[in-house]
């Protein structure tokens, strides 16, 4: 079956499911799954249920959808994503967000666990994502193009919706929550990069690194959706310290900022 077909048999099935189209959907990254269960849940679908989904099989992914309530607004959250290094190919990992834009979600909210590369960051702080560096993500928008998304070649100079933006840097004015700003740079994965990897990564300019959100940001910025990135520093990365990276050390990192990071997503969502 052509992937526009999956991508309209998803569609259907969900809006079977779901009272009304959310306002936002939002990607929880590795240990901030628990923003989830703040939601007034109306709906919860394991993706097991859901045509033409794959199966999450990262630690600290539920892997399921969650729609209902958050800060007064409509939203579907996605407890758990798809990895390239879970053996997925790209098209499998932006396929959510492909659904979700032909659905006529017209924000997304992307969160992750990832290791700051910027020394002037602490693990438990947020960075506001503002770049990208995709030079070491396989493009997700190899192969045929699903033109109902968007052009085949298409601009990633103004990726976040910078009113959104402003809005988070107040909120976390507001709740006296550090927010720093910077580049995230996308690496596969599943190995934690060497010291090496991130030596190069902060002369490229990278503030921060993980395993995954580049290629939803690339498929949701085709298809015209409001973004906004925020990424959990849950730990320095490799050679920063003289200490082996772990990933207990993330998921465990994430769970203490867990209330500061549901306030703050909830607040930047209610006011949006």
């Amino acid at each position: 079956m052509e992937k526009a077909q999956r991508i309209k048999e998803t569609v259907s099935y969900l809006k079977s499911q779901l009272s009304s189209i959310p306002d936002v959907a939002i990607i929880l990254g590795s240990g901030l799954g628990p923003l989830a269960d703040k939601i007034e849940a109306e709906k919860i679908l394991d993706y097991s249920q859901i045509p033409n989904f794959a199966l999450s099989t990262a630690p600290g992914h539920s892997g399921r959808l969650v729609f209902g309530k958050l800060g007064g607004k409509n939203v579907l959250a996605m407890q758990g994503r798809f990895h390239y290094y879970e053996g997925y190919e790209m098209s499998t990992c932006i396929f959510p967000i492909q659904v979700f834009a032909s659905l006529g979600i017209e924000r997304l909210i992307v969160s992750n666990a990832a290791g700051g590369i910027n020394v002037d960051y602490t693990p438990g702080e947020l960075m506001l994502i503002t770049d990208l560096l995709t030079g070491f993500c396989p493009s997700p928008m190899r192969g045929p193009n699903v033109d109902e998304l968007g052009k085949r070649f298409f601009d990633m100079t103004f990726t976040f919706d910078t009113e959104w933006q402003e809005l988070a840097r107040e909120i976390a004015q507001e709740q006296n929550i550090v927010l720093h700003e910077g580049t995230y740079a996308f690496m596969p994965g599943p190995h934690f990069e060497t010291p090496a990897d991130i030596r190069a990564l902060r002369t490229l300019g990278a503030n921060a690194v993980g395993m995954s959100t580049v290629p939803e940001i690339i498929a949701a910025r085709q298809a015209g959706m409001k973004i906004l990135g925020v990424s959990c520093i849950t730990n320095m990365a490799a050679g920063i310290l003289d200490i082996a990276l772990s990933g207990d050390d993330v998921n465990a990192t994430a769970a203490l900022v867990e209330e500061r990071f549901c306030n703050f997503i909830t607040a930047v969502v209610e006011k949006v």
